[in-house]
């Protein structure tokens, strides 16, 4: 029997050993039914065809476990719903969720082990972790600063219980680390061009979401994460929907995605903000009033003139923007370079594969140099 799996330059088939590993049929089965669904953008069906399509010419089953067995299974375990009605498949909530905690370990996992970055400062006073050290009171500290178990057990020892009572400098004060929440607004190209030229653009795109998502919502909770996609337009998108995101017959309004990024962040009450942005190609599109003013042929100094002026307007906000390019085309990454100086943000120049450890380092770095 032959197993699929997936690998830097897409997938590798190779003799499969039913001692590797200790994982059974549905283990087995589900590992690669969770690799396929990002790229059927969360089409449960067309997944499991092309599963039974795989399964016809490298015999992911045998007779002890078949595809039927695997499919009742998914059923049953909460990973598949089916209509009764029409017959059709889709998957579930825990399926979703699934999907961004593999998409977290196959993204950032090696990285989060090896990486210093923490989310927090080195920084004491009031915050929300407890440090395990005191100090003596100084004036101005606050009542709920104050560790009354370290503070009696210095008014006893000085006192004695007899006359116990309490003086100023029985008083101790435990510490609180400081720590720093970030609104992060992440910017999704679904312009056409990310699945041109025989290259699929969007689906790594769509992991690299899913794993910074996963990953706040596990190590940073209280900081916020919004999703805009943009084309001919921008919208925002749940967490939830990244999944099923597919790329349209759109042009790129970088210029819509970067206005609602920046309305995003405005109403956020936190001081630390910033916009990654994930694109593959030039800016070629504007809103004008109630129509479209398109042009695919080179850089429009008219599209382009609005992108630089934003760029400028994020700095006065202190909005960073760093820009994940996966394009190579000299003009273009001429373009993104005066971008990012207008802005004072960064600009990675990403293949594809190195598209997650670009951003998960540039992520945790922002944390060390966090504006008060």
């Amino acid at each position: 029997m032959n197993y699929v799996e997936e690998g830097m330059n897409g997938y590798q088939f190779r003799s499969f050993d039913p001692t590797e590993g200790g994982k059974g049929g549905f283990e087995r089965l589900l590992d690669v039914f969770m690799q396929l669904l990002p790229y059927t953008s969360g089409d449960a069906a067309e997944a499991l065809d092309w599963m039974n399509q795989l399964d016809r010419k490298y015999r992911l089953t045998d007779e002890s476990y078949g595809m039927g067995d695997f499919i009742e299974d998914l059923k049953e375990k909460g990973y598949l719903n089916e209509d009764p009605r029409s017959g059709t498949f889709s998957i579930t909530a825990r399926t979703e969720k699934d999907i961004r905690q593999r998409s977290l370990e196959e993204v950032f996992g090696k990285l989060r082990k090896s990486s210093p970055g923490e989310h927090r400062t080195n920084r004491p006073g009031q915050g929300d972790e407890g440090n395990p050290e005191t100090r003596p009171y100084r004036f101005g500290d606050t009542l709920e600063q104050i560790d009354f178990v370290s503070s009696i057990r210095n008014a006893q020892i000085s006192r004695g219980i007899d006359e116990f009572g309490m003086a100023e400098e029985d008083l101790e004060v435990r510490e609180t680390d400081f720590k720093a929440q970030t609104s992060t607004v992440l910017m999704i190209d679904i312009s056409h061009s990310m699945i041109l030229y025989g290259e699929d653009r969007i689906t790594p795109a769509k992991k690299v979401a899913m794993a910074l998502a996963e990953l706040i919502r596990t190590k940073y909770p209280k900081d916020t994460l919004d999703i805009v996609t943009f084309g001919d337009d921008a919208s925002m998108i749940e967490v939830k929907d990244i999944p099923y995101l597919q790329v349209g017959p759109f042009h790129t309004n970088t210029v819509a995605g970067l206005e609602m990024a920046m309305d995003i962040l405005r109403r956020r009450r936190n001081p630390n903000r910033r916009i990654f942005m994930i694109t593959d190609g030039k800016p070629t599109c504007l809103k004008i009033g109630g129509r479209y003013y398109k042009n695919s042929f080179g850089l429009d100094r008219k599209i382009t003139t609005r992108c630089l002026n934003l760029a400028a307007q994020c700095k006065k906000l202190k909005i960073p923007i760093t820009t994940f390019m996966i394009a190579s085309d000299p003009y273009l990454q001429r373009f993104v370079q005066e971008f990012t100086e207008t802005n004072g943000g960064k600009a990675f120049f990403a293949s594809l594969d190195r598209l997650g450890s670009f951003l998960f380092r540039d992520f945790e770095s922002g944390r060390s140099r966090t504006m008060y």
